[in-house]
């Protein structure tokens, strides 16, 4: 089957490690499924899976890439992926897990022409939630979610600064957060990026590390290194710094005074719950959001798509059909 995949990680060079071309296809265990994939959305963990970055896993190359999807089930049947697995008796959050993992680490991803998953991950597709729509939200939508409403408690008429503006992570939460009444800021790069914030409905704009008018009552940072000193700076009082990527770098020093001075609250986060996602899913036909897509490109022409990615050139979300 065509499959999109890293034939080995490479660090330096990760556009060498990538190859568009055949893998066997999988073999479906029983309580697995097999899904005809339609869509397969990229994240930066694909790019990290490139590098040889994905935590501490031994992730057996070579790995198809993708942590999300959408497709049919042998009988026809729409699905969208759930993304996080784990152990087969873990009854609490599924992202706490000790043994947790998500497509593209310990399993082949979804960017190929079929991909087993367990059958809880196999979920309905709900009226109201296009497939193109439901195959982009496992990642980046689950994590900005459950970042703005189970990490950062955020309730209408509060504020959020969102560190960066175009990115998948960002433009869900832009959109998320408007949805649901809270004041959006956010800061950025450059002008395509706050040309994007604005369309979504970003309140307030910024430039990357300039000093705001006021305090907010939580910040979402997914940039890390670059951004982590003004996000601590940034908070009020008593607020909530909720961390959930890396994409500028994941180590940072940390003036420690102010977290206890100022009484911050600051929690990590990764993925959501499969409770979560079900929720996600419904407050998103609820309040008529339609996710930001930055592109939709044909699986055999990912090269040059993840190649942009690589680079920091993607703005919303990019999703490969097949």
């Amino acid at each position: 089957m065509f499959a999109v995949y890293a034939k080995e990680p490479n660090p330096s060079d990760p556009m060498a490690a990538l190859v568009l071309g055949e893998m066997p296809e999988p073999v479906i265990e029983e309580g697995w499924l097999r899904v005809r994939v339609t869509h397969a959305s990229l994240n930066r963990h694909d790019v990290f899976t490139l590098r040889g970055l994905v935590d501490e896993k031994p992730v057996p190359y070579p790995m198809i890439l993708g942590n999300d999807g959408a497709g049919l089930l042998d009988d026809g049947t729409p699905v969208v992926i759930y993304p996080v697995m784990g152990s087969d008796d873990w009854k609490a959050d599924e992202t706490i897990d000790p043994n947790w993992h998500i497509f593209s680490e310990l399993v082949p991803g979804t960017m190929a022409d079929y991909v087993a998953v367990p059958k809880r991950n196999a979920l309905l597709i709900p009226e109201g939630l296009s497939t193109l729509h439901a195959s982009l939200l496992g990642t980046a939508w689950l994590t900005a979610y459950r970042s703005l409403f189970t990490k950062a408690r955020l309730m209408p008429g509060q504020t959020v600064l969102v560190q960066g503006a175009s990115g998948g992570m960002s433009t869900a939460m832009i959109q998320l957060a408007r949805a649901a009444g809270i004041q959006v800021w956010v800061t950025t790069r450059n002008d395509k990026g706050a040309e994007l914030a604005e369309k979504l409905g970003a309140n307030r704009i910024f430039h990357h590390g300039e000093k705001l008018p006021g305090r907010v009552d939580a910040v979402v940072d997914n940039a890390g290194t670059a951004t982590w000193e003004h996000s601590l700076k940034s908070a009020k009082r008593g607020g909530v710094v909720v961390i959930n990527g890396i994409v500028s770098g994941h180590m940072a020093e940390t003036n420690l005074v102010p977290i206890f001075v100022e009484q911050l609250d600051v929690r990590g986060t990764i993925m959501g719950t499969l409770d979560e996602m079900h929720d996600m899913m419904r407050f998103i036909i609820a309040n008529n959001i339609t996710p930001e897509v930055g592109s939709v490109v044909p699986m055999t022409e990912a090269r040059e798509a993840i190649g942009d990615m690589v680079e920091g050139r993607t703005h919303g979300k990019t999703v490969f059909t097949r």
